[in-house]
């Protein structure tokens, strides 16, 4: 059983920043890909950031430019820097992760809060 577990979530006053945290643990796996996806009440879930194997990102128009996603491969953990926060970035973050280059995601996180104030 694969775990994926987020932290880094909380309140921040608009331009402000946070760093969300995802560790991976459980039966060994190596993942071909790790992602962000977020959540707001009422909408539904949308794609955030990405990162590689290889080290390529890959970034939604929306966060582009104000978020920054990176990792460790040895560790199964990425990082999402959040920086230029703006209120339409409240929602609830999940981290994800594919053995696959292609298709879905295997595995979800339970996910992490980030509300940003006005």
């Amino acid at each position: 059983q694969v775990q994926l577990v987020e932290s880094g979530g909380g309140l921040v006053q608009a331009g402000g920043s946070l760093r969300l945290s995802c560790a991976g643990s459980g039966r060994t796996f190596s993942a071909a890909r790790m992602g962000w996806f977020r959540q707001a009440p009422g909408k539904e879930r949308e794609f955030v950031s990405a990162i590689r194997r290889s080290g390529g990102t890959t970034y939604s128009n929306s966060v582009k430019g104000r978020f920054t996603i990176s990792g460790d491969g040895a560790k199964n953990t990425i990082y999402l820097q959040m920086d230029s926060l703006k209120p339409e970035d409240t929602a609830v973050y999940y981290c994800a992760a594919a053995v696959s280059l292609t298709g879905g995601y295997d595995y979800w996180g339970q996910g992490t809060q980030v509300t940003v104030s006005s």
